[in-house]
């Protein structure tokens, strides 16, 4: 009787076959494979809990009608996938080809489909300069480092899996986190570590569900051994990529493979991140990059002169180090900028220079705004308590000030609007008429235009 229902199943394949593209089959339908027939109830595994929900949302209304037409009215689907072991959160529950029934995937066989035929070597795009050796410590980075040290010179240890660091920009997250890769990459060369940027992987998904190629997409980055992946927080906002990354995910944990991340907040802070995505995110070590103390951006100054050559006086380097507190990318800016002022005016590095080409810097380089520094300053502004921005209160001034965060966030971040939305619990359409409401009573409100300079130089001034 089985015998008789697998032919059946076939049979819905050549239908299929015939109304979708070539490709489309080859990448949804051909993995799938016939289980069995009971009560009216069609069982089929598939490769993964990932490819259930793509199979209901992309080809719910196929599928439906092509099972009615072959098994009957009466007939139900179920899809069956591997789980990760005692993880009640990988059981999704989904929509069914019979619109008055829910399909339960069932716990099907434990090995993972995707078996690693890949076994070449992969570019990891670290950068060599990012290593351990010339990585300054301080009490700011400590606890940070000593993880990461720990990781890169035991990779079987899964204490820390996974590591998310986070931290304000340029205190040196993206170095520790490629230091691990490559010390990783030194003990064992047949690694498969991969670091690359969270907007980078959002482009290369884009351009794999574009190709129909999300399945090879996918099997790639279950194949890596270390996977780092640095500004996480990029995913914000971000539905589909982020529940591609979170089977991904899960693939890697269960294999024991590596996963490091880094964000320049802490995952309690990532509103419009899914919920099982910050979970996981919890499950290893957070570590948290502080701003450099004076004893790290003294450390800097010095190896960033011995790198370059440059000898500076120690009155030189207290100075910048005074000075120059935001970040470690800030201080090696710094001094790059006092080498070519010396070499061009043909003058020895003193204190009068640095003050001279610091007064030049602090013009050049301002700070980087993010959503929490313009949340905070806006709130000190309106003198209301931060949080209130966040509620759906309706009074003027906690009104105006979630519109101020709206209109500063779109000006001065690189968020998307349903981002900066998710993040105040609105709509993107509420965002863009914020904004649009703004622009309109600039030329009409002269200390609106004040109010806005005040606060773009609290947010962006050194």
């Amino acid at each position: 009787m089985q015998n008789e229902y697998s032919q059946k199943w076939d049979k819905c394949l050549e239908i299929i076959r015939d109304i979708v593209p070539a490709e489309q089959f080859k990448s949804w339908f051909s993995p799938l494979t016939f289980r069995r027939v009971e009560n009216d109830v069609l069982t089929i595994y598939c490769p993964t809990e990932y490819f259930a929900e793509q199979l209901e949302e992309r080809y719910i209304n196929v599928l439906g009608k092509t099972l009615k037409r072959v098994f009957g009215s009466n007939i139900r689907l179920i899809y069956e996938f591997p789980v990760v072991a005692n993880d009640p959160t990988t059981q999704i529950e989904v929509g069914s080809a019979h619109p008055s029934n829910a399909v339960k995937p069932m716990p099907g066989a434990t090995s993972n489909p995707f078996k690693e035929q890949i076994v070449e070597d992969i570019d990891s795009q670290l950068n060599p300069d990012y290593t351990f050796e010339n990585y300054c410590i301080s009490h700011s980075n400590k606890v940070a480092q000593s993880i990461g040290e720990a990781i890169a010179n035991d990779p079987k240890l899964k204490t820390f899996n996974p590591l998310f660091v986070f931290g304000p920009c340029g205190v040196g997250k993206t170095h520790l986190i490629q230091a691990i890769g490559i010390r990783i990459k030194e003990r064992n060369p047949r690694a498969r570590v991969l670091y690359l940027t969270a907007r980078l992987f959002e482009s290369q998904y884009t351009a794999a569900v574009m190709r129909g190629k999300l399945n090879e997409f996918i099997n790639f980055y279950q194949s890596i051994d270390t996977l780092i992946i640095d500004d996480i927080q990029d995913f914000i906002g971000k539905e589909s990529t982020q529940k591609t990354f979170y089977h991904i995910f899960n693939h890697l944990r269960q294999n024991n493979r590596q996963l490091i991340m880094s964000s320049d907040c802490s995952p309690s802070q990532m509103e419009g991140m899914q919920d099982r995505l910050l979970s996981r995110f919890k499950w290893g070590m957070t570590a948290q990059l502080e701003r450099p103390d004076i004893e790290l951006r003294r450390d800097v100054l010095f190896q960033k002169s011995l790198r370059d050559g440059v000898k500076l006086p120690k009155d030189v380097m207290d100075f910048i180090a005074s000075n120059v507190t935001q970040s470690i990318r800030e201080i090696e800016g710094v001094v790059v900028s006092l080498m070519a002022h010396a070499t061009c005016l043909g003058e020895d590095i003193t204190v009068d220079l640095a003050r001279r080409v610091l007064s030049n810097s602090v013009k050049l380089n301002k700070r980087t705004a993010n959503f929490e520094s313009i949340a905070r300053t806006v709130s000190d502004f309106y003198n209301i308590e931060v949080d209130q921005i966040f509620t759906k209160s309706r009074k003027r001034e906690v009104s105006d000030a979630r519109q101020m965060v709206m209109y500063l966030a779109k000006k001065h971040t690189k968020m998307p609007l349903k981002a900066i939305g998710t993040r105040l619990g609105r709509t993107h359409a509420t965002v863009l008429y914020a904004c649009r409401l703004i622009d309109e009573r600039l030329p009409l409100e002269k200390k609106l235009g004040e109010d806005i300079a005040r606060l773009e130089t609290e947010l962006l001034s050194v």
